[in-house]
């Protein structure tokens, strides 16, 4: 698989006390919190082409604990074409350099027979980080009621709230920082309170960087 250059261009959004988020503009795959597998080429690459296996049964690779590149090699190797990768943290960063995640689970199971345009999908950790036990469900608004975003990150709760939902996020902490990359903070409280009916209503977070303790 060639190596894809990105560009990533950051989004800023001006939100009330003087709070500014920016997050990288997600260019990723369908499906997924937030993973770009594979970065468009800005040469204008061409689509990968048919091997002849299409819609043939293949089995799907075992690529657990390698590399992300090295996995979407293999995988396009076997004859799997359409990948895509998620993080598996749930805090919705996207894998722009792929040489920099490892994957930690992936749909379909290893072993498994699959027709060759079956969609693979892997969840991922940057290389220095633990995979979870078990990948948390993404916050999401679907029953009517406000989730509860403590400890999830405030980019995962802003696309739980909606793009058009009115979002304030203020540093936790006394330091006053601005949250710039809302993938790299994690929420200590909200107002509204998780329960409670989402209407539309504006919400205001507190949050720290992950690693830090709320206070």
């Amino acid at each position: 698989m060639r190596t894809h250059i990105v560009t990533t261009a950051l989004l800023c959004t001006a939100v009330l006390a003087g709070t500014v988020a920016c997050e990288p503009a997600d260019s990723s795959a369908p499906g997924g919190s937030g993973g770009a597998s594979a970065p468009a080429d800005p040469a204008g690459s061409a689509p990968p082409k048919d091997d002849g296996r299409a819609g043939e049964d293949l089995t799907v690779p075992d690529v657990v604990g390698m590399g992300l590149q090295s996995a979407q090699d293999k995988a396009q190797e076997t004859g799997f074409l359409a990948l895509g990768s998620h993080d598996a943290l749930g805090r919705g960063r996207m894998q722009a350099f792929d040489r920099n995640w490892k994957v930690c689970n992936q749909t379909p199971a290893a072993g498994t027979r699959a027709p060759s345009d079956t969609r693979l999908d892997f969840g991922a950790v940057k290389l220095r980080e633990e995979c979870p036990a078990k990948e948390e469900r993404a916050p999401s608004t679907d029953d009517g009621r406000m989730p509860d975003f403590r400890g999830k990150s405030v980019k995962a709760a802003r696309h739980a709230l909606g793009s058009s939902a009115s979002l304030t996020v203020d540093d936790a902490s006394e330091r006053g920082r601005m949250v710039l990359v809302e993938s790299n903070w994690r929420v200590c409280a909200q107002s509204p309170a998780a329960g409670v009916a989402a209407n539309g209503q504006p919400v205001a977070l507190t949050a720290v960087k992950f690693g830090e303790s709320c206070p």
